[in-house]
């Protein structure tokens, strides 16, 4: 009968000059395999010993390795024998599995990665998603794991990694863990790994604050006249971020096919690929609008191309930059701030500064100021293109009516409210 091993003969064990499989009484089917001893320059090297299982399936005998020791201790080397095992009664093959997966090619961390990158967020989200998941896993995942197997990653290995991250960068450390839940699941799903590291729960390091910046009618006035200031590219662009009321990263990327100025429409057509919930998106443009957008200058790629980007300096990209561009608008605004105060004869360089905000911060401008003038929540989210709100459940399935007048009435109302407040002092 085989003896149980013990961690301490399990460290004790010597190689000899054949080859050596050790029972584990402990655990039938185990193995310790012991590799015939090696020299080099007349010194004996350390010893080469790994684990397997001895199993048979469909009536023939078979062997699945585990992995090399000390890197599967004689506890985790147990734990995972038990799992194959049971998988066996179960009628399943861990070598065939194993053959499975190197066809695939995602045993290690870092063919996991490509694989989950490509075959799901490359399917499911847009450009901007896959651009930063990817910077997520190549700056804080790949150096680390990458060259680790998908199975050897433990619990205490995805919470070292989100506290050391979080020393660094506490929010960007939310956002790997929850990249990482995402990742392991989705691991799991495809008979990568049989269970996630993170199947307990690991709450995020980093204390977030819900944004609730609004901007004042004084502020929207302001930045709008800043924004006239500041010239094309990049000042139309804000005044359609206010007008709009939609995200920094589709008015930015608004092509000219996207318009749709036949007879009474006025719309702008976000097609499903550039929406953030991956669906058509219909914005009514005001007169406001219009009258920005016919004063753009159509910029295009070569001499015999159309024009595709409303917001581009090159013709063949939209525009990209916003730090700056927040950068030389906060300066146009410093500068009227100023040349007010001195008219009202102010000390201009005793002003109160304005509290910190961001473009995104205009779009909640827009939705607050339609909420002000009574538009009703279910429209104003028809206007965000919002899939979550007051609509749920059956009614939101069923719900397909897409508040094309309400949209319309709603952004036109912003739009002369919008001209109500720059009106008052130009």
């Amino acid at each position: 009968m085989a003896k149980t091993l013990t961690a301490k003969s399990v460290d004790a064990t010597r190689p000899d000059t054949l080859r050596r499989e050790i029972p584990d009484g402990g655990m039938p089917g185990l193995y310790l395999i012991v590799q015939p001893k090696r020299e080099r320059d007349g010194k004996e090297l350390p010893p080469v010993m790994s684990w397997a299982v001895r199993y048979r399936f469909d009536g023939r005998p078979k062997k699945h390795t585990i992995g090399s020791y000390p890197a599967y201790s004689l506890k985790t080397a147990r734990e995972e024998a038990s799992r194959l095992m049971r998988g066996v009664s179960e009628g399943k093959n861990p070598a065939e599995e194993k053959s499975f997966r190197k066809a695939r090619k995602v045993d290690s961390v870092n063919d996991a990665i490509d694989y989950f990158l490509k075959r799901h967020v490359t399917v499911k989200n847009r450009s901007t998603t896959l651009k930063e998941r990817t910077r997520l896993f190549d700056k804080d995942v790949r150096p680390k794991w990458g060259k680790r197997t998908m199975r050897s990653i433990t619990r205490f290995d995805v919470v070292k990694l989100i506290d050391d991250t979080a020393e660094r960068a506490p929010i960007v450390a939310n956002r790997l863990l929850a990249l990482l839940r995402k990742f392991f699941s989705w691991a799991v799903d495809r008979d990568i790994i049989d269970t996630s590291p993170m199947e307990k729960k690991i709450d995020p390091p980093g204390e977030e604050k819900t944004r609730d910046r609004i901007l004042s009618d004084d502020e929207i006035r302001i930045v709008w006249l800043a924004a006239g200031k500041m010239g094309y590219p990049f000042g139309p662009m804000i005044r359609l971020l206010l007008l709009t009321g939609q995200r920094r990263s589709e008015v930015a990327g608004f092509e000219w096919k996207e318009l749709e100025l036949g007879g009474n429409n006025q719309l702008w057509v976000i097609p499903p690929e550039r929406s953030k919930n991956r669906k058509e998106h219909f914005v009514p443009l005001s007169s406001l609008a219009l009258a920005e957008i016919e004063k753009l200058p159509k910029v295009k790629p070569k001499e015999d191309q159309d024009p595709i980007f409303l917001f581009t300096t090159t013709g063949r990209t939209h525009v990209s930059g916003y730090g700056n561009a927040k950068k030389s608008l906060d300066k146009e605004i410093l500068s009227i701030v100023k040349d007010e105060a001195m008219k009202r004869g102010e000390d201009p360089d005793r002003l109160t500064p304005w509290e910190p905000w961001t473009f995104h911060d205009l779009r909640r401008t827009a939705a607050s100021g339609m909420a002000r003038l009574s538009v009703a929540i279910h429209v104003l989210e028809a206007v965000l293109n919002h899939t979550s709100g007051s609509i749920k459940g059956v009614a939101a399935v069923y719900n397909r009516y897409d508040y094309a007048s309400e949209k319309r009435a709603a952004l036109t109302a912003w739009a002369d409210y919008v001209t109500s407040i720059t009106a008052l002092r130009k």
